[in-house]
């Protein structure tokens, strides 16, 4: 259970200087869609004041619906993030014990026989590949691929991707020796040979969660071999030696055990102590998730949820969206929002007041619907509608979203469990919590973690190694809760039907 340590207000937990820090100390990299960072933890999962260094990058984007990034650059990025926090904390480097990593689900690179990078880091918001996951849908029995890999046919895995590349670049397809998420293309940079988590193949769309293995019927309608894919590693299979380039580089890295990269949602809900199925963990980043980690070998996966894995012990079920935070981010910066009390504004609303219906669909939908092509939609303005009303109606329309995937998980969480929010896109505002409250009809408790991906992938370094026995040993603090409003939960019902309504007209006729 997640230790109530933080204050009703209180800021999220700073930290622990490095005298008081218990070793070993693990460095752990959080390749995110929008910063890599990179930060210390000693044995207890604290992070060590200081001893962190945080890059932000942009993707590549298109008119297409594009997302990438070139491999050796964020290759670059991540490096000069370590290179940072190895020149600054030089006195921390003989207590290192190994390292540990994070980064973003459900993209591919592919590389050829030598290594070379053939393709471009494709990323899981990228939808060019939008038709092909609508054909897949017309050929596939979707319920069976749905129990079979955890995931259904949609732009943000594998299975569309692949599809996509065969069709539109069959040239640079058909050149490509090794699939891998960018974490191995990292690994074989650094290593010279790639290794690939249960997690991290968990979020492709072609591994079957339940078996731990790779999905062959999936393999085989993609058009590749389970030959081009890494090698899965064991329970406590790591890492060490790097190559000479980058021992020289790094020598204090350089015969230290590295653990492969781990998906960041499970890292998430692993850093915010949410690893049992009391405790729902909802996340919101640049996208938004609600998960639920436990223990588990078999999972019954509900109709429009996923499923992956934090490990081969671990389970992970939930559902994600495609805009969470940046709804809020887009919402200030198009609308010319001053941010200086904007707080305060929302605050001041009444609840489901202005009128407005809002399909958040910036990037199309993943759960409950899945539905590629959907974008967002606002309806209900009239001359009195301000920007502030705008916002205040998305915010509660990205809460509708998550009421939705907690109602699916409802069918496998016991009825007394908490919800713990994380993420900056939440955690920095408090009236947008307690929306989701209000909205959800639970109580929220505010994590009061800073960087619960790269706390996660640490404390999944110590129970690898053998530092922990297990991973709800070490407590995570919280903070302020947020008690739910019988009065407002039941205009947002109505809010929530109405969302329901435009859904159905413009999206789920569509699909």
């Amino acid at each position: 259970m997640p230790a109530h340590s933080a204050g009703a207000s209180d800021p999220p937990i700073a930290g622990v200087g490095p005298e008081q820090a218990h070793d070993p100390l693990v460095l752990a990299l959080d390749v995110g869609t929008s910063s890599v960072r990179a930060i210390v933890y000693d044995a207890l999962g604290r992070a060590v004041e200081g001893a962190g260094t945080h890059t932000p990058y942009q993707m590549d984007t298109m008119p297409d619906g594009g997302v990438e990034i070139d491999a050796d650059r964020l290759l670059g990025i991540t490096c000069g993030a370590i290179d940072g926090l190895l020149r600054a904390e030089a006195s921390l480097l003989v207590r290192l014990g190994g390292v540990a990593c994070s980064t973003f689900w459900h993209s591919l690179v592919g590389v050829d026989a030598d290594g070379k990078v053939l393709t471009p880091v494709f990323i899981w918001n990228d939808t060019r590949s939008r038709d092909d996951a609508a054909a897949l849908v017309e050929r596939l029995d979707v319920d069976s691929v749905h129990s079979g890999t955890g995931a259904r046919p949609h732009a943000s895995y594998w299975p569309a991707k692949l599809c996509w590349l065969r069709r539109t670049r069959p040239d640079v397809f058909g050149r490509v020796a090794h699939w891998m998420s960018p974490g191995e293309y990292m690994h074989l940079k650094l290593f010279g040979r790639t290794l690939c988590s249960v997690s991290m193949a968990s979020g492709t769309g072609v591994f079957n969660p339940n078996t731990c293995n790779w999905d062959a019927a999936m393999l085989a309608e993609c058009g590749i071999k389970r030959e081009q894919l890494s090698p899965l590693a064991g329970d406590h299979e790591v890492l060490t030696g790097l190559t000479a380039e980058y021992a020289s580089r790094w020598p204090a890295l350089a015969h230290l055990p590295w653990t492969p990269a781990v998906g960041d949602g499970a890292c998430s809900n692993v850093g915010s102590g949410c690893v049992t199925r009391d405790f729902v963990n909802l996340m919101v980043g640049t996208s938004g998730a609600m998960r639920v980690c436990w223990a588990a070998d078999q999972v019954r996966i509900p109709r429009g949820l996923w499923c992956y894995r934090a490990s081969r012990r671990y389970a992970l079920l939930g559902g994600a969206l495609s805009n969470a935070g940046d709804v809020y981010a887009w919402c200030v910066d198009r609308l010319r929002l001053d941010a200086t009390d904007l707080e305060a504004e929302l605050a001041a609303l009444a609840t489901d007041a202005h009128g407005l219906t809002v399909l958040p669909f910036f990037s199309g939908e993943r759960s409950t619907g899945w539905a590629d092509s959907a974008r967002a939609a606002i309806t209900g303005m009239s001359l009195a509608t301000r920007p502030v009303d705008i916002l205040r109606a998305a915010l509660e329309a990205v809460a509708y979203r998550f009421a939705a995937i907690y109602e699916r998980l409802r069918e496998v969480i016991p009825g007394e469990a908490k919800i713990v929010a994380s993420g900056g896109g939440i955690l920095h505002s408090p009236v947008w919590t307690r929306i989701m409250a209000d909205v959800i009809g639970v109580p929220v408790i505010a994590s009061a973690v800073p960087e619960a991906s790269s706390r996660g992938a640490a404390l999944l370094w110590l129970e690898s190694l053998d530092e922990i026995d297990d991973l709800n040993s070490i407590p995570a603090p919280t903070g302020r809760v947020f008690e739910p409003d019988s009065s407002h939960h039941e205009a947002y019902r109505k809010g929530r039907e109405r969302q329901e309504l435009l859904y159905d007209l413009l999206i789920a006729r569509k699909s």
